[in-house]
């Protein structure tokens, strides 16, 4: 590739947050041009983006705040704010009755060479005091690292990894060794780890690549973290809100 092409290649793959205006005069007023967050509750993939829109966003009054523009070989993010559960999207909401609570949920793929950049603007945009980090993502378990036989196992279920900075206690067992975690779930949980932030990783080994109920059910555990305690009030409320989700998730790939 001759040195235009690299660079047009580049700008492609930037990755672009877009503040809202109300959210970025925030930012810019502060001296050191970072917000104060106490939390940052981060969904990653379609079935940990579902539980936080059922048990987290549907329980209290958020807004949204901002949202990711990327591009790379595998996704486009969509460009409405209007989004179904099955697109690539990242959005980030923020509480409305405590500004300092953010929540992110991304179905887009974010590829390796994103990610720092990603990290950057995102977790680099927030004042490191006092913040607390919780990431929800799915693997298959296929991915799972176990003297026994995979078969034997009861799927899906939820397994933790955490900073040497968190110190509440998890709400299911510990990831076992020789098991590792990819992509931006494993990005942030070492950023976390480098700045000495509280991080504490939720993630569910399940058989099913698309969106399912069982899976995302299968995050209900962790609504009892103390990162999520006070977020989630009505969780039959939930039930219906992701019964509906998958109503429409199923109309809308109807012919898939």
């Amino acid at each position: 590739l001759g040195p235009f092409s690299c660079f047009l290649f580049l700008m492609l793959r930037e990755v672009h947050i877009l503040w809202n205006t109300a959210f970025r005069a925030s930012t810019e007023s502060s001296s050191d041009h970072q917000f104060p967050c106490s939390k940052f509750i981060l969904g990653v993939g379609h079935n940990a983006s579902a539980f936080l829109s059922s048990f987290v966003l549907n329980s209290g009054g958020w807004e949204v705040v901002g949202s990711v523009k990327l591009w790379n070989e595998w996704c486009r993010t969509s460009s409405t704010l209007c989004v179904l559960p099955t697109d690539s999207f990242c959005l980030f909401y923020r509480l409305v009755s405590d500004p300092t609570v953010l929540l992110c949920q991304c179905t887009c793929f974010v590829a390796e060479d994103q990610q720092f950049q990603w990290l950057e603007k995102v977790l680099g945009c927030m004042q490191k005091t006092d913040l607390q980090v919780a990431v929800f993502s799915t693997s298959s378990i296929a991915d799972y690292k176990t003297p026994e036989s995979t078969l034997m196992l009861s799927a899906p279920f939820l397994k933790a990894l955490k900073t040497k900075q968190f110190k509440d206690n998890v709400c299911c067992s510990l990831l076992e060794q020789p098991n590792i975690v990819r992509d931006l779930p494993a990005a942030v949980l070492s950023y976390c780890q480098v700045w000495q932030i509280p991080a504490v990783l939720y993630q569910c080994y399940t058989d099913v690549i698309k969106l399912d109920i069982i899976t995302i059910e299968a995050f209900k555990p962790a609504l009892s973290s103390k990162i999520l305690k006070g977020l989630v009030k009505n969780t039959s409320r939930s039930t219906e809100t992701l019964a509906k989700l998958m109503t429409t998730t199923e109309i809308n790939n109807i012919y898939t």
